[in-house]
């Protein structure tokens, strides 16, 4: 582990972390390690956020921070994390959202645990999410929204992948104001606070 790495991150001194991230690793450091500590640096600021010490500028920063760790890392990693996949998991955000930096930060804490992450993007139809399921053999959809008016989109993405015969499918959704009563709503399996509670949902489902 190394701490001034994850100081750097949680700091939001971006050209530093960027810089010891690539130091690290021409120095031999262990790919997987390296993630470990943009997670761990993560949880700290998720920490942060939920007792209103951090705020979502904080949050949107250390997403691209992590971005560029993970754009040096995975070229690195290949045969390593190869083995270590836990299964696979079609991620997006629904129809008519176009907020990507929770589906990012959700999608780097599932592929660093293990999960090989099928990113559809934002404003994703119901189809589409139909579609990679069926291509990819996932068992595993993320559904993210930001707003509000994701709720309908959430709900009709969940009923079109049943209707599809998708029935052992489990269904994750999160994202701001998303809760126990939209999960209800939606018919989801189950809803994530934030990416840890996504990578523990997809872990109790692998």
């Amino acid at each position: 582990m190394s701490q001034e790495l994850i100081d750097a991150i949680t700091e939001m001194r971006e050209d530093d972390a960027v810089a010891m991230a690539q130091k690290l690793l021409d120095g031999g450091a262990d790919p997987l390690a390296v993630l470990d500590d943009g997670r761990e640096a993560m949880v700290i600021i998720g920490k942060r956020f939920e007792t209103g010490e951090s705020f979502i500028p904080e949050l949107m920063l250390a997403g691209e921070i992590l971005a560029k760790i993970s754009a040096l890392v995975k070229p690195r990693m290949q045969d390593a994390v190869v083995h270590k996949k836990l299964g696979k998991i079609v991620l997006g955000t629904v129809q008519g959202d176009i907020h990507n930096i929770a589906k990012d930060i959700v999608g780097f804490m599932l592929d660093i645990n293990g999960f090989e992450v099928i990113d559809l993007g934002v404003d994703v139809p119901a189809a589409k999410f139909v579609e990679a399921v069926q291509q990819n053999g996932v068992k595993i959809v993320g559904l993210s929204g930001f707003l509000t008016l994701a709720f309908e989109p959430m709900k009709t993405t969940v009923q079109a992948l049943k209707a599809a015969g998708l029935t052992d499918v489990k269904i994750m959704i999160g994202g701001g104001q998303v809760d126990e009563n939209v999960r209800l709503y939606t018919g989801a399996d189950a809803y994530g606070k934030d990416a840890m509670a996504a990578v523990a949902i997809a872990k109790s489902w692998s």
